[in-house]
């Protein structure tokens, strides 16, 4: 049972300028929300909100920086002043820096984290009250794979920052579930997005290491986020093989690293 109405409810996204974002945004329109739809890049949020509305729903868009409480602040009041209700926020935000764990300068890790994990904490001190208090809503946030299998030694910040979202998401579906408001947590494996315009490389060039998953296309998951808010689902898997393995990790870690750890060629 859904905790909101996807149809005549008021949402807000971020990063929902391109990928993941802008595909879960068109497939929420398409069910009847009214959304406004926020990126870092104001254009490509007009482009979403165009793509909305062209096709008959209702969206406005925003420009937003989820380093920035008061942006959020902005979007908030934005949804709640154009459509009178906010239902839903999905955190769609992430960068990723490559290159050898030890090549990887702090800097760089201090700006994953505050935009892949502190804009998940910016955004709870911002929506979450109002969700409290008007005892129903709906969060999504997006992680990857990469949150629950850590193939990637390559692009660690991501990584670590992907791992710290499932655990922030989790434990968020446990508190606020009792209070009328779902969680849902998303993790892609491979998908058909320009995030490696988000991709800043550090040190020698390295090979990199994924699990060999199929790639689909964002269409694909924007439908997948919406039938689990509908459904009030907690965790969004791309590919069934996730789930193998999940199982072979949690039945043996030990082998699992020792296997997992060989060279690229080596790998089952």
């Amino acid at each position: 049972m859904a905790f909101i109405e996807i149809d005549g409810g008021g949402g807000v996204l971020t990063g929902a300028g391109s990928g993941i974002g802008r595909a879960t945004a068109v497939e929420l329109a398409r069910r009847g929300m009214r959304l406004v739809v926020s990126d870092v890049l104001a254009e490509r949020a007009a482009e979403t909100a165009a793509i909305i509305n062209d096709a008959g729903g209702e969206a406005v868009s925003l420009a937003v920086d989820v380093t920035e409480v008061a942006e959020l602040e902005v979007l908030r009041e934005t949804c709640l002043g154009q459509f009178g209700t906010l239902d839903l926020v999905m955190n769609n935000v992430g960068v990723i820096a490559m290159g050898p764990p030890e090549s990887l300068p702090l800097a760089e890790w201090q700006r994953v984290v505050d935009i892949n994990l502190l804009g998940m904490v910016r955004s709870n001190l911002v929506f979450l009250p109002h969700l409290i208090e008007q005892g129903r809503g709906h969060v999504v946030n997006t992680a990857s794979v990469s949150g629950l299998l850590a193939h990637g030694f390559d692009r660690l910040p991501y990584v670590t920052t992907k791992h710290a979202v499932v655990g922030l998401s989790e434990s968020l579906a446990l508190y606020l579930r009792p209070q009328g408001i779902g969680v849902t947590c998303v993790c892609p494996s491979g998908v058909a997005t320009n995030i490696v315009e988000q991709i800043s490389f550090f040190g020698p060039a390295t090979r990199p290491r994924s699990p060999d998953h199929p790639i689909v296309g964002p269409e694909v998951v924007g439908r997948l986020v919406a039938d689990a808010v509908e459904s009030d689902r907690f965790l969004v898997l791309t590919v069934p093989e996730v789930v193998d393995e999940l199982v072979e990790r949690a039945t043996d870690i030990e082998r699992y690293v020792r296997v997992r750890s060989r060279p690229d060629e080596e790998q089952p």
